[in-house]
């Protein structure tokens, strides 16, 4: 059998980031947007809603209605008035939300599931949107926020802030096994890895793990251990950055200070040259049913 072909990642992208400092930064960008885009920019609500005011006609630009969504505006160049009233960047507002699991993260379900926004209800809180997700079966952090841009930039996959998991597992991973999650596979076409993982505890058969994820792709830690057929019992996001989920209440959250909003930002990290390429000696590992040599397995008790 062949021997198999190391998998190089792809580079990180080193130019510009998005710019993720400052208040709501809907004045920051100098090209022009369409009149609903600009107004979720601000803020104000979600670009779904904002074309529904647009087409309903609550929105006028330079005193003049319009129903066009994408009317083209210009930051700082005309006056956005809705309901007559001028439109102007909100105060950004992030909270820290301690997802309980069996609620999905979006505004609106078309197959009618309890949502995140669920916990917030009677809140008098404004519009926010999650800040990247947690599916069903996840729970711990989700931050949401009414800054587009803030959030763009917390969610970058090349610069954005590392989020810290613990997961049990129905195995008992060995030192081979910690290895290679770190060296990464490739799965449809996506590099696949954890900057770090390390044991917390274990018994019997399961086990848990704090893995560590520099970059966030759909359901990665569930698809990278599934590729070496380790299932997932709970997984619980306990930080992002220096945000912590703490000792937050199931269902609980709490508005985050300016400073640990500015913090998830300030510090963005540089692309790292060494995570290019999986680490010396390993190759990339099979995923399921795939016809590679044996890679590293989970020792399972009994």
């Amino acid at each position: 059998m062949n021997p198999r072909t190391p998998y190089r990642r792809p580079p990180r992208r080193t130019g510009p980031r998005r710019d993720g400092t400052g208040a709501v930064a809907a004045g920051k960008s100098a090209g022009r947007h369409g009149i609903a885009r600009m107004l979720s920019k601000f803020g104000l609500c979600s670009r779904t809603q904002a074309a529904e005011w647009v087409r309903g006609g609550r929105v006028a630009v330079a005193g003049r209605i319009v129903r066009d969504p994408d009317f083209p505006v210009s930051p700082g160049q005309a006056a956005i008035t809705v309901d007559g009233l001028p439109v102007t960047a909100a105060e950004r507002i992030v909270i820290a939300l301690n997802k309980p699991r069996g609620l999905v993260t979006t505004a609106r379900d078309e197959q009618g599931r309890d949502t995140v926004y669920r916990c917030l209800d009677g809140a008098g809180l404004p519009w926010l949107a999650p800040v990247g997700r947690l599916d069903k079966a996840s729970e711990g952090l989700l931050l949401l926020a009414n800054d587009p841009q803030w959030a763009a930039a917390v969610t970058d996959p090349d610069s954005g802030p590392d989020k810290t998991y613990h997961v049990q597992v129905d195995a008992v991973p060995d030192a081979a096994l910690l290895a290679a999650l770190q060296a990464g596979i490739e799965d449809a076409g996506e590099f696949l890895a954890a900057k770090s993982v390390r044991p917390l505890r274990s018994g019997g058969r399961t086990a848990w793990l704090e893995i560590v994820l520099d970059e966030g792709r759909n359901r990665q830690i569930r698809r990278l251990l599934a590729a070496f057929d380790i299932g997932v019992l709970r997984l619980v996001r306990v930080a992002i950055g220096d945000v912590l989920l703490g000792e937050l209440a199931k269902g609980g959250w709490r508005r985050l200070s300016a400073a640990e909003a500015e913090a998830l930002v300030a510090g963005l990290r540089p692309p790292d040259p060494a995570r290019a390429a999986p680490a010396a000696g390993h190759s990339r590992s099979p995923g399921r049913g795939r016809t590679a040599g044996p890679g590293p397995r989970a020792r399972r008790p009994g």
